[in-house]
């Protein structure tokens, strides 16, 4: 949320400084997160005053210059080389002197200096539109008429607003209390009564419209029927005549632009200054459309057509609460207004509505068309029913002085059953303990009634008090004595000196931290984590029909949830790729979802990516592509424990545990590439990590001693088929049964005529090693004997010797 100090500044008892309005909201859970000079004109034309071309001479060593001398007002003239081709003796002009710093429309800002220019000294510029920031030509220098004072600031002349400062609020979901610039004032002075003990309140805006009214037997009544009276609780309304659609006062814009609004008219941006003034929405309907001079808050039929103001057609339900006039709906209540009863340049007069709509219809309303309208954020919040009559007098009142209305009718407010404000039983001595401090009955009454609680009762230690409207949130006690502790500050929290805490019980014995633990050998190995958005683009997935669709998308590119995360991680990848960092390797712990007969599939998955190359060139080593076996060696490390086997399927290597599939790597296809706009190779491991996490968390953790005794090596040449595959090499040298074999390595292929055009050469390292002493040759011999002999029978293997 936005808020400007100048626009808080006419509500606050006193001048306050900045940075100490900044410290105040922070303190009082009004987080600011930032805190920037907004200005109407970059710079504010400082050090840009109002001169006069007295003289304009031919440059000598340039065609495309002048030489002027400028009067500015003082003693001597500057001189002044200029380029701009209607530069003549006589104009007026905007001249930016030695020292100012100008701010261009376009461009870096840069610092007026003395210079020569060609051989001629220039002491200043004079001024183009762009060049200053208050147009787009650059055309020719600004020309003023004649008789302007010189020396005048230019940002006089123009009338410049001053410069204001801008907060941006970390607003907490239940402030909807603070969604308006009166809402953070009370908490300011909230907090500047508790800190000087004395009663500040805020200059909240004197509103009298009885000198507008022309009410009387030619008044135009409308007739206001809610017909829901759940989900409207209070509809008022007024109408104002003699209206003037047109360009609202510069102070009203400027309001508007400070917190980042466009003004549009006077009566849009007088219904957006109210809401952000007090954090009521209004609005504004057309009298001409109000048919039969009735409004009816109502629900209409399923699939109605309605055109909203956006001129998009769309398709109301049944639960949707609709302002009607008596034979159409003309606004989606508390949304979005309708295209043919909205306020227009020819509109003369106007209904104005203020109302209070029940939070859960509006939130529902806005979700399932994608209207996220401010109304709509404020009203699902939960808007104070108490200041409906008093936004729309406030609206009223604006609209006579600047639009030149006047009160047509009578304010008509519905309010068949009024709230009751609720009211909680507070336990002093249970305050002081939840808050930690010792506060006295005095101060939180002061407290509770600078945030507008009413005290009703106070009997001994408790005090029975009425929660104003403006706090929905505030339901117990609890919720009291945060109000307090925010107020008088979570700082001033006395600190004993010691932290008491019980450790909780539990039945359940240790659980390895599985997902840390393979995070962390994932990083070790070069990876970073991702974490890409579940909700995705339906356009990823032509050809999938299990796809879980959004019922209330926010937007188009975000309208299901993926069913893969390929192509989230390859949006990643993409990311990456445009900025030049090609050498790739992320993991992601992430959940896919998918519809099946019975229902909806939600599956959690970790996956790997990698593109590029898995180690840079330098002077020892040339680039290490990726392949195949290096993605294959990253998935057995990582689940080394678990054994993991392979086999080629459809183009995928599938990773099986226990002849179940447990993951699959795939080289991503070129299309998919294109689809993401990726010139490069990518790998994608996904591995499905339910099994993976179930597996190892049952596992026991051990520890085995440091070998005592030394490792023996032999190596093995042989010659076999073609056919062969190295995987069927190692299960055959595990089927040997060896006691004392720790491991087999790989580490030479070779293929020649000399051995057969249908032979292959494979040689193997194996490490032996026993636990209780050191290892003899013939010990060693007897073990590699069972080996050959088994990979002789049963793969037919030739055994090479030197």
């Amino acid at each position: 949320m936005t808020l400007s100090y100048n626009w808080l500044s006419d509500y606050l008892p006193e001048t306050i400084a900045p940075e100490e309005i900044s410290h105040i909201l922070t303190s009082v859970g009004l987080e600011v997160e930032s805190m920037e000079i907004s200005e109407s004109v970059k710079g504010g034309l400082e050090g840009l005053v109002i001169g006069k071309v007295m003289e304009c001479n031919q440059h000598p060593n340039a065609d495309k210059l002048k030489v002027t001398k400028v009067d500015i007002g003082t003693n001597e003239w500057l001189n002044i080389v200029c380029g701009a081709p209607n530069v003549a003796a006589g104009q007026t002009v905007v001249v930016a002197t030695v020292g100012t710093m100008v701010h261009p429309l376009k461009g870096d800002p840069f610092l007026i200096k003395k210079a020569k220019i060609r051989g001629e000294e220039s002491e200043g510029m004079i001024c183009a539109e762009d060049e200053i920031g208050l147009g787009e030509s650059h055309d020719g220098i600004i020309i003023l008429p004649d008789g302007t004072s010189l020396g005048m600031p230019a940002k006089e002349y123009y009338q410049i607003p001053a410069s204001d400062i801008v907060y941006e609020i970390g607003l907490t979901p239940n402030r909807m209390d603070a969604m308006s610039h009166l809402g953070a004032v009370k908490d300011i002075c909230a907090y500047l009564s508790n800190r000087d003990m004395k009663h500040v309140i805020s200059k909240i805006p004197y509103i009298d419209i009885t000198s507008r009214s022309q009410t009387g037997p030619n008044s135009k009544p409308i007739e206001i029927l809610i017909e829901d009276h759940t989900r409207c609780a209070r509809y008022a309304g007024i109408c104002l005549d003699n209206i003037k659609v047109a360009e609202s006062p510069e102070w009203l814009q400027t309001r508007l632009k400070s917190i980042g609004l466009r003004p549009i008219n006077n009566i849009v941006d007088i219904t957006n200054f109210v809401l952000h003034e007090c954090g009521q929405p209004l609005h504004a309907f057309d009298m001409n459309a109000i048919k039969g001079n009735k409004i009816v808050v109502k629900t209409v039929d399923d699939k109605t057509k309605f055109v909203t103001l956006d001129e998009k057609e769309r398709e109301l339900s049944h639960e949707d609460l609709m302002i009607c006039n008596a034979e159409e709906p003309m606004c989606i209540a508390g949304v979005f207004g309708g295209l043919h009863s909205g306020v227009s340049n020819e509109t003369t007069s106007i209904f104005l509505e203020s109302a209070w709509f029940e939070n859960n219809s509006i939130r529902k309303t806005s979700m399932r068309h994608g209207l996220r309208t401010d109304a709509a954020v404020r009203f699902e919040k939960g808007a104070d029913i108490s200041q409906v009559t008093y936004a729309l007098q406030r609206a009223a009142q604006l609209m006579c002085e600047i639009a030149g209305a006047s009160v047509s009718s009578e304010l008509v407010d519905v309010y068949p059953t009024p709230l009751e404000a609720k009211t909680i039983l507070i336990d002093i001595e249970k305050v002081r303990n939840l808050a930690g401090k010792n506060y006295s009955i005095e101060q939180i009454k002061n407290i509770l009634n600078s945030l507008c609680f009413s005290i009703l009762d106070e009997q001994g230690n408790e005090l029975k008090i009425s929660v104003p409207f403006a706090k929905p949130d505030i339901t117990m006690q609890a919720d009291v004595v945060e109000e307090i502790m925010r107020i008088d500050g979570l700082d001033n929290i006395p600190f004993t000196g010691k932290i008491s805490f019980a450790l909780p019980e539990t039945t359940q014995g240790y659980k390895p931290d599985v997902k840390n633990q393979l995070a962390q050998l994932l990083v070790g190995k070069g990876f970073q984590e991702l974490f890409t958005n579940s909700i995705t683009n339906s356009a990823f997935y032509p050809d999938q029909t299990n796809i879980v669709k959004m019922m209330n998308s926010l937007s188009a590119e975000l309208d299901c949830m993926r069913p893969s995360m390929l192509e989230t991680g390859l949006i990643a990848i993409a990311y990456n790729l445009n900025r030049k960092n090609n050498q790739l390797k992320f993991f992601e712990f992430g959940k896919t979802y998918q519809t099946s007969t019975q229902g909806f599939v939600e599956e959690e998955k970790l996956c790997l990516y990698f593109s590029g190359n898995y180690a840079s060139p330098y002077w020892k080593q040339k680039e290490q592509k990726l392949d195949v076996y290096y993605v294959k060696g990253i998935v057995e490390s990582l689940l080394q424990a678990m054994k993991p086997e392979f086999a080629e399927e459809n183009g995928q290597l599938q990773i099986l545990f226990q002849r179940k599939k447990i993951g699959s790597i795939e080289l991503v296809s070129s299309s998919k590439q294109k689809q993401f706009d990726i010139k490069q190779e990518v790998w994608f491991v996904e591995l499905a990590w339910d099994m993976i996490r179930s597996f190892y968390e049952k596992q026991k953790v051990g520890f085995k001693s440091l070998p005592k005794f030394p490792l023996v090596q032999r190596d093995l040449a042989m010659i076999l088929d073609k056919k062969v595959l190295y995987a069927d090499i190692q299960k055959t040298v595990k089927q040997a049964k060896s006691k004392l074999l720790q491991r087999v390595n790989l580490f030479d292929v070779f293929e020649s005529e000399k051995i057969g055009m249908d032979k292959r050469s494979f040689a193997i390292n194996l490490s032996f090693y026993d636990d209780e002493k050191t290892l003899t040759d013939v010990e060693v011999e007897a073990e590699m004997k069972s080996i050959i002999d088994s990979l002789e029978q049963k793969l037919g293997a030739v055994i090479r010797s030197v």
